[in-house]
């Protein structure tokens, strides 16, 4: 059997994960991923470099929108395998993917307008990628597995599925294959988690792998200790000035739920004032739903609290809104609040109105606890520019812009690290993926420094055959 593997996404930048495996006729897609870098995004518009109808199967690592936005499309052009994930990936992605959906349509609308108005054309499709329908004719091809079942894809090739520790229900994939006799190990490590953070369980450790794909999202960095995030949390709120509001770009997936968690700590603590706090996104009420039903998953001091009746989900001063309307309502809020919306990176949802009604008042807050990658708005807005555009209109930037780097759900340099030495003898090679150019090298050239490893940081549409 030949291997060869095909780097389609998440190379030399961090959205738009696919990996394509191919073992003689099978081949196996890791990933299909939505690329959200503003000066990638045309890649989303681009042919699949194999036809989708040729592809077995795919395996998903996790729900995320970047890991798994582009299965719709996949699917719409032919693909008509399934999809594997754990039970709590499926149900994720599912909500993820029609939120997506929808943006996509009420975007397209939006812009049609206005581009009507003003007169013009923009850079890209006045059409959404794909819509609701395409969704829903993508979700019966979801199969859920377990972590640590093996999966039978083909002759001689077998998944299995371990736990991530990034996001509920988050996997590192083992695919076992034969190669010219021999048995070859290749693991898939999605994103990585933090070990010890708060909700999820930490990420399986494996002694053998013949080749790694590791991401690298912050892999030229050192994250600060959960006590320190928790505190810059509570300094940030009680710093905003009186009247202020604290506004925080969230992913719906496990950093809104993480940041339940430690706002809901703090007001038991007393650490901060006990103000309003607004989940305003109908997709993370959903998730959150999941996150209750998957209880299992998680760990033994969230497990705790669920127990002492203490939920993150359900603290008397948390309003989930639902509707459009009740989310305009917060608006009008006088005292200060919290406000939670995604997404994370400001790309779509609601957050981009309240950056509008937010961010050229000085005594508001603008706090960043996500990556922000590079050519989208939240970068725009970290990396210091004055004046933002957001639905076509120009607006000043003048409330204060923090950032808590700790609160990451992806593992940094040194954990990263700690995770490979777990290995009793050195992999045939190491493919650093899932990283801006400068932390995919830096941390490629750190491995290789502590080892006598061989280190790759492959290129977009690079293919490379495993002996």
């Amino acid at each position: 059997m030949q291997l060869k593997l095909n780097f389609l996404g998440a190379v030399q930048n961090v959205t738009g994960s696919r990996h394509l495996l191919q073992a003689n006729d099978t081949k196996i897609l890791v990933d299909c991923g939505l690329y959200q870098e503003r000066h990638f995004k045309a890649r989303n518009w681009e042919p699949f470099e194999v036809p989708p109808n040729s592809i077995d199967a795919v395996l998903l690592t996790h729900a995320h929108l970047d890991h798994c936005g582009l299965l719709p499309k996949l699917v719409k052009e032919g693909f008509k395998g399934k999809i594997y994930g754990t039970s709590a990936t499926g149900e994720i992605a599912q909500i993820i993917l029609f939120d997506s959906a929808k943006i996509q349509e009420e975007d397209a609308e939006y812009k049609r307008k206005r581009h009507a108005r003003e007169g013009r054309k923009g850079p890209f499709p006045v059409i959404p990628l794909y819509t609701t329908q395409d969704v829903e004719v993508c979700c019966p091809l979801f199969s859920p597995v377990k972590y640590k079942q093996p999966i039978q894809l083909a002759d001689g090739l077998v998944a299995t599925f371990f736990n991530a520790g990034h996001v509920l229900g988050s996997s590192i994939i083992q695919i076992k294959a034969k190669a010219n006799g021999q048995e070859r190990t290749i693991l898939f490590s999605g994103d990585m988690g933090r070990p010890d953070r708060p909700i999820v369980q930490n990420a399986a450790s494996f002694e053998q792998a013949d080749y790694i794909l590791i991401e690298s999202t912050y892999g030229d960095r050192v994250h600060k200790g959960k006590e320190d995030t928790k505190k810059m949390i509570a300094d940030v709120i009680n710093s905003t000035r009186p009247g202020g509001n604290i506004v925080i770009p969230s992913f719906a997936l496990e950093r809104s739920q993480e940041l339940l968690y430690y706002i809901n700590e703090l007001m038991l603590e007393n650490s901060i004032p006990h103000l309003k706090v607004f989940l305003d996104s109908p997709m993370a009420s959903r998730i959150t739903k999941v996150f209750q039903n998957h209880k299992e998953l998680f760990d033994e001091e969230m497990t705790e609290h669920v127990r002492q009746n203490e939920s993150p989900f359900k603290f008397p001063e948390l309003k989930i809104t639902g509707t459009s309307d009740e989310s305009k309502r917060i608006n009008h809020i006088s005292e200060t609040c919290i406000i939670i919306a995604g997404s994370g990176m400001c790309t779509g949802g609601r957050i981009k109105h309240h950056l509008v009604n937010n961010i050229s008042n000085p005594i508001n807050t603008i706090m960043f606890v996500g990556y922000q990658a590079e050519g989208t708005l939240g970068r725009l807005i970290i990396d210091g520019k004055k004046e933002i555009r957001i639905h076509g209109e120009n607006h000043q930037v003048k409330a204060r812009i923090t950032r808590i780097n700790g609160f990451s759900a992806h593992a940094d340099r040194n954990e990263l690290f700690t995770w490979l030495s777990k290995l009793k003898k050195p992999p045939r090679k190491v493919f650093v993926v899932h990283g801006e150019t400068k932390s995919a090298h830096k941390f490629a050239d750190y491995i290789r420094e502590k080892t006598a490893w061989q280190v790759v940081v492959p290129a977009y549409k690079d293919e490379i055959v495993l002996d």
